[in-house]
């Protein structure tokens, strides 16, 4: 082989052995960059011993109760309170309106149909700052299996203390999830109303950034 072959060869593999280096740290960014943004953002535990969900029915006879069992998450992207995820999941044979008649006709068929569809479930899609502490939530609600978009609006306290509440209403037509029937000798209207309170702590992540 000729020296000036041996040297086309050298280089050859020198400009090899540099692509394969940048190429290794360019992977190498890939891997470690993601999980330090994710180490960026807010991470927060709702306590459910300190929280409540509830609803009221306008009717003839009363019917308002709660939910005994349910798990909520609440998580962000980054410290921007636009990028929060809600997540909610309700056991419906959890509900408890303080009467043992009322509660079995909700859970039975002609309404939350728990047996077949044990969850009553809200995951949001987008969240919109309204104020200073309110918020418009839209989101997929699902009862007796069946999806509708509905909406949330959140008011929030405590914003840059590591800990706050979240309070939240929601009003939906009960008829859209196929409960169309009512309960003997009571008048019940369509539209049911949904408060909850969450009491939450930031665990890890920085504070959100407050847009006042």
């Amino acid at each position: 082989m000729t020296a000036k072959r041996r040297r086309l060869t050298l280089g050859g593999m020198r400009a090899t052995i540099r692509f394969m280096r940048v190429t290794i740290c360019f992977l190498l960014a890939c891997a470690v960059f993601p999980s330090v943004s994710r180490a960026q953002a807010p991470v927060f535990e709702i306590a459910p011993g300190e929280s409540w969900i509830k609803f009221h029915v306008k009717a003839s006879v009363s019917i308002a109760g709660k939910f005994d069992r349910w798990d909520a998450k609440l998580t962000f992207a980054s410290p921007d309170e636009t990028t929060g995820n809600l997540e909610i999941k309700i056991q419906a044979a959890s509900v408890d309106t303080g009467s043992g008649m009322k509660n079995g006709k909700l859970k039975g068929k002609d309404f939350f149909d728990a047996d077949n569809n044990p969850l009553i479930a809200f995951t949001s899609t987008k969240f919109v700052q309204t104020g200073p502490n309110t918020f418009e939530v839209d989101g997929d609600f699902t009862i007796r299996g069946v999806s509708n978009p509905e909406k949330l609006t959140l008011t929030v306290s405590g914003k840059g203390t590591g800990a706050g509440e979240i309070k939240g209403a929601m009003v939906f037509n009960r008829k859209d999830y196929g409960m169309n029937k009512g309960i003997p000798f009571i008048k019940i209207a369509d539209h049911v109303d949904v408060s909850f309170h969450l009491k939450e702590k930031r665990v890890s992540g920085p504070p959100l950034e407050d847009k006042e």
